[in-house]
């Protein structure tokens, strides 16, 4: 079903907002108030493409059916992690940190997402990265299942900027 992931181009914006909304519609019906202020969105699409951090998955078609945003120089909210500490330590700055992970709802269940976590995995090998981080809503069930079958490990909270708890995951590499 999938062919590639590859950076995310200027043509791929309107249906990775399509697919941020899809996101947060599937979220809304868990009961979960994450993504629900209308971020991330088009602009957050946008600004990935043109830092080079946004990436999607596609599928037969060349159409993206899954994105994510891949951020090699550090991110700030994970400077401070409560009820537990980072796997690589609270003090390390070699990591690739993951985010607005999304699946279109015609490709969820079908592993776009672990192939996205395996991408990134390949990437933080390839940068000489010790580890991946990523975050999520404590009641995104889905993708901690997901993150926790991909080999990443729960390790504490982090605050976001508006002071939101997140649940942390932090993999290993090499």
């Amino acid at each position: 079903m999938f062919l590639i992931i590859r950076k995310t181009e200027p043509r791929d914006l309107d249906r990775i907002a399509a697919i941020f909304d899809e996101a947060r519609t599937a979220i809304a019906a868990l009961g979960i108030d994450q993504w629900q202020d209308g971020y991330p969105n088009r602009q957050s699409a946008e600004e990935d493409c043109l830092s080079g951090r946004g990436w999607v998955i596609c599928g037969d078609g060349g159409e993206a059916l899954g994105v994510c945003a891949l951020i090699d120089d550090g991110e700030e909210t994970y400077d401070r992690i409560e009820d537990g500490e980072w796997l690589t330590g609270n003090d390390n700055r070699s990591y690739l940190a993951v985010h607005r992970v999304a699946v279109s709802s015609d490709a969820r269940r079908t592993g776009a997402a672990s192939e996205l976590m395996k991408f990134a995995a390949e990437f933080a090998r390839d940068a000489g990265l010790g580890s991946v981080r990523i975050d999520t809503h404590e009641g995104n069930i889905r993708m901690r299942g997901m993150l926790e079958k991909n080999g990443f490990s729960l390790c504490g909270v982090i605050y976001l900027k508006n002071g939101d708890p997140r649940v942390a995951y932090e993999k290993r590499i090499g």
